[in-house]
């Protein structure tokens, strides 16, 4: 592949197609669908979902890749590619021109910015029916944590209230060109049909976060400036209490701390 690889973009194309099949297992056809691409690189993930999807709407930060990513496209008229900075992007205003019914994300992106841009996703109040990310190894289980992992923070908590996340397979790095220095996995988002209840969003993101102010401290010296007495209370309706660690605390618990806290302000 004549290609330029550019390192400040993280660029590792895909080149196993067994891995390409396995994506397009995993995605539901669905009617008046439309996914977005984030970092289409060569084209070859953005072919399959041109037969899978309705509609494709990509976003592609290197002009350099336009030849390839359109070669690799020929064929298809479904789809729209925006050569430009995803993070810079007003999502909302991208998909006023598309009348769909489901939304999907799909994107193989550099380890830097996974974060960031879920969040981008989240706080764009787009809900995706479903995202499937391509991330590296550590972060995939960061993002699958459960209650009680050490890898289980603010952040595994601030999306598992709106979705179902799972790991859904290994990619060996030789999947991949330039081969990057370790493996990747296929981390998926399914859209919860019910989340549970909270009085107010903000604050319960607020308390969250403040909870894993210091992952190895305690609830009690996390939320030191919050009614102790009302956080024990809830705790110990299961079976916990101030002295336990945010890693051991669920979702549904911490609705009911946010829930309780509110009802004092």
């Amino acid at each position: 592949m004549k290609f330029n690889f550019k390192k400040k973009y993280g660029q590792n194309f895909l080149v196993d197609d067994n891995i390409l099949r396995k994506i397009d297992d995993l995605i539901e056809k669905e009617s008046k669908s439309l996914v977005i691409e984030i970092g289409c690189g060569s084209g070859k993930l953005t072919k399959v979902l041109c037969n899978k999807f309705d509609y494709v709407l990509g976003y592609e930060i290197d002009l350099e890749v336009k030849d390839i990513l359109f070669s690799n496209l020929l064929g298809f008229s479904n789809y729209e590619i925006i050569f430009d900075d995803f993070m810079n992007r007003d999502i909302s205003l991208d998909l006023q021109k598309y009348n769909y019914n489901y939304l999907a994300v799909i994107a193989n992106i550099p380890y830097y910015i996974t974060t960031l841009i879920l969040e981008k996703i989240i706080y764009s109040d787009t809900f995706p029916n479903h995202m499937m990310f391509m991330v590296q190894k550590e972060v995939a289980d960061r993002l699958n944590a459960k209650v009680g992992d050490r890898n289980y923070n603010s952040f595994t908590i601030f999306l598992s209230y709106y979705y179902e996340i799972k790991k859904e397979f290994i990619v060996k790095k030789n999947s991949f060109y330039p081969v990057p220095n370790v493996d990747s996995a296929i981390v998926s988002f399914k859209k919860r049909k019910e989340v549970t209840y909270v009085k107010d969003k903000k604050f319960f993101y607020k308390l969250v976060r403040d909870s894993f102010r210091f992952n190895r401290k305690t609830i009690k010296n996390n939320l030191y400036d919050y009614d102790l007495d009302v956080v024990s209370k809830v705790l110990s309706l299961h079976g916990l209490d101030l002295s336990c660690r945010p890693s051991m605390i669920s979702i549904d618990i911490y609705c009911e701390i946010a829930n309780n806290l509110c009802s004092l302000v």
